[in-house]
């Protein structure tokens, strides 16, 4: 089974000051490395007058990939200092440009260091971060009787449907991580009496934000 990874839900940007340099730091999603190839590239465009644009990525759910680059800065001063806290706060699938605009004094390799870690802070701090998390995709048809039990065992479970058709029966969806799978499986079973008909349809991803089913892994992906 996956395990539980932070990832970037929605990106943001953060901005510090040191000795007079600006150091922007913009953080967005990115699943594969093409993805954030292309948001560097957009970031030199909006920022093209910088003199540096530093960036790192981590993607996959262990990492597999990261790269960094000091762009013109010295060696080790930038780009690995952003994939350190990249690393450090454990995101996944995340890609984080600095921007430096010189504000004409020479920081020096470890106030560099400093300055470009503590924008990427800052700029996490603007982004949203969610939870990819392994969950089980339970379709549960039941009559109008049993709905209002099913959702309030969902509600004490900090759980909602993802999905809903209402007919002559009610079938909902419901993505439930994957160790809560049979804690609610037998509470639904108890409190209907077995008449919902519950159908496992496997496990898949899904995303929560602050504790909350906000979307698919594979809607992101696509």
């Amino acid at each position: 089974m996956e395990e539980i990874c932070k990832i970037i839900y929605k990106g943001g940007s953060g901005e510090i000051t040191e000795k007079k340099s600006r150091f922007i730091a913009t953080i967005w999603p990115a699943h594969t490395e093409e993805e954030a190839q292309t948001f560097i590239e957009r970031i030199r465009k909006k920022y093209w007058d910088a003199r540096h644009n530093c960036y790192a990525y981590v993607i996959g759910d262990n990492n597999q990939i990261s790269r960094c680059s000091d762009d013109g800065e010295p060696s080790q001063t930038a780009g690995k200092p952003i994939l350190d806290v990249l690393r450090g706060a454990k995101v996944h699938d995340a890609v984080a440009v600095v921007t430096r605009y010189f504000g004409g004094t020479l920081l020096g390799t470890g106030g560099l260091v400093r300055a470009y870690s503590a924008a990427v802070s800052e700029g996490l701090l603007h982004c949203q971060v969610g939870e990819k998390r392994p969950c089980a995709r339970l379709r549960i048809i039941s009559d109008y009787t049993a709905l209002g039990k099913i959702r309030y065992i969902g509600t004490n479970m900090e759980l909602v449907p993802l999905e809903c058709n209402y007919g002559s029966q009610v079938e909902e969806t419901w993505m439930v991580p994957g160790e809560l799978k049979e804690g609610f499986i037998k509470k639904v079973t108890q409190a209907t009496s077995g008449q919902a008909k519950i159908e496992d349809q496997g496990m898949a991803s899904a995303i929560f934000v602050d504790g909350v089913l906000t979307d698919l892994w594979q809607n992101r992906r696509e």
